[in-house]
């Protein structure tokens, strides 16, 4: 089973509403957008779990289409709890920190109406369990400058690497109003 086969599955088997609000197959967006910046394999469908939900919250999902905001807040909150399991069950505490981290700090940058959150993705993803994103965090938290955390994503994963998924994400995701 392919990686958003593995997602749409999991959400499916777990209510039938989430099965009802799956898009037909031929209307699914399934493409990956910071899991191919993860270094270790294993945290990939964690991460495109939890990028899924974070877009039922801010963007245009690319499984879904809830049929009210209510049902996709709900829904992007269980896809995010389900891929926080995923990454739980490798067993790298440090990669579930990095990502309880990233949703906070995107959390705080929305609500602060900020751009930057495509560059936490990236850096969280290039970075994932592997530590070096404290300092970098704490400038975007609290200056708002993403700069750190970008630069980090690029030396890790590589310009088109990164590239590509700021592309990928910046055409999914609402703009900030």
């Amino acid at each position: 089973m392919g990686l958003f086969e593995e997602i749409a599955a999991g959400a499916a088997a777990e209510s039938p509403l989430w099965a009802s609000a799956l898009r037909p197959e031929a209307e699914e967006d399934a493409v990956p957008v910071f899991s191919p910046l993860v270094e270790d394999r294993r945290f990939a469908l964690g991460v495109e779990t939890i990028y899924e939900g974070y877009l039922l919250h801010y963007g245009r999902p690319r499984l879904f289409a809830p049929p009210d905001a209510d049902v996709g807040l709900l829904l992007g909150d269980a896809l995010l709890a389900h891929g926080l399991v995923r990454i739980a069950d490798t067993g790298s505490v440090a990669a579930v920190a990095d990502l309880a981290a990233l949703l906070s700090l995107c959390a705080q940058a929305r609500a602060d109406g900020r751009d930057g959150d495509g560059v936490a993705w990236a850096a969280t993803a290039a970075l994932l369990g592997q530590g070096g994103l404290d300092t970098a965090r704490l400038a975007f938290r609290e200056t708002g400058d993403p700069a750190p955390l970008e630069h980090l994503a690029r030396a890790t994963a590589g310009e088109p690497a990164v590239d590509a998924a700021l592309v990928a994400h910046d055409a999914r995701i609402r703009a900030i109003v």
